[in-house]
């Protein structure tokens, strides 16, 4: 038979005595008297059979077996506040907690936001640009947006927006003596590299690009690499040489005049950006408006069929 659970108030007692080993600083913290404290210990010990502290030259020292209950009891009550925790995070408004990798966010997302916070001025986001898995309990965080395969397990996952790369460069690399007009005249200038860790074999390298563009006389390894994306989409608009850039990421570059495609068509990759996050935060109205502005802002497939379902 299961041994029934003793009282809550005693537990949380124990643990607060035990992380002081004083029961006039653990009296202190719970607002009770000395005497209360040690009535709810002589509570837990009698329900449990055993004594749960000693004494050692007038020092409270925690026993063998207040040593071996007392780290799932503190973990007990430390779950209990992660889940008190997550009632504050159902709210329409506060805070809502997004992670973003650093180059999206920074080229994509953060030009639009200001839209989202003009329609729903209740809602503060709060963006955690990161390139690493995120860990939506511990970090408290309430949607991912992630460029990759889209296989993530046990999560919710809607894709955003695919993604294709092309050379891009400053249009003053189009003017003089070296302008750039053909492929081989990339022999001219400086190629940048897309060197961050997104591990798609269907992204090609300059290597790759220049072979299938028919030039051979041209090292495709030479240049600077950059592990951001939107580090060597910034060097090209620098004028630092020419990017094999992603076109999603330089699109707002590229409207503006401040970059250009010299030639060739973009090609599209395998990977994509995914809208991903736990199943149950799909019932939280924050979550559920900032995808629909997310689907809306890339006129997507998501965004339509929204649109016709609504």
């Amino acid at each position: 038979m299961k041994r029934r659970l003793p009282p809550l108030n005693s537990l949380r007692v124990f643990e607060t005595v035990a992380r002081h080993l004083s029961v006039s600083k653990a009296a202190d913290e719970l607002a009770v008297t000395p005497a209360a404290v040690s009535h709810q210990i002589k509570t837990l010990e009698d329900h449990l059979g055993i004594p749960l502290f000693q004494r050692v030259k007038g020092n409270l020292l925690l026993s063998d077996a207040g040593q071996a209950i007392l780290p799932g009891i503190r973990g007990g009550f430390e779950q209990f506040a992660a889940a008190i925790e997550e009632i504050d995070n159902l709210g329409d408004a506060g805070v809502l907690t997004i992670s973003v990798a650093p180059s999206f966010a920074a080229k994509w997302l953060l030009p639009r936001l200001d839209r989202f916070q003009a329609q729903y001025p209740e809602i503060d986001v709060r963006v955690a640009a990161s390139m690493y898995l995120t860990d939506f309990h511990g970090d408290g965080v309430d949607l991912a947006i992630r460029y990759g395969a889209g296989r993530y397990p046990d999560l919710h996952v809607e894709r955003l927006l695919g993604e294709s790369v092309s050379p891009v460069c400053s249009p003053e690399l189009l003017k003089g003596p070296n302008r750039l007009d053909t492929p081989a005249t990339l022999a001219n200038h400086t190629l940048l590299h897309d060197d961050s860790p997104d591990d798609d074999p269907s992204c090609p390298t300059w290597s790759m690009w220049l072979k299938a563009a028919g030039v051979s006389e041209i090292d495709g390894t030479r240049g600077p690499k950059f592990n951001q994306s939107s580090l060597v989409i910034e060097a090209a608009v620098m004028g630092r040489g020419v990017a094999l850039g992603k076109s999603l990421l330089a699109a707002a570059d590229l409207e503006a005049g401040r970059l250009v495609k010299p030639f060739g068509k973009a090609v599209a990759v395998d990977f994509a950006y995914y809208v991903v996050c736990p199943k149950p935060k799909l019932a939280l109205r924050k979550v559920s408006l900032f995808r629909d502005w997310l689907a809306a802002e890339a006129g997507g497939p998501v965004a339509k069929k929204r649109k016709a379902d609504g």
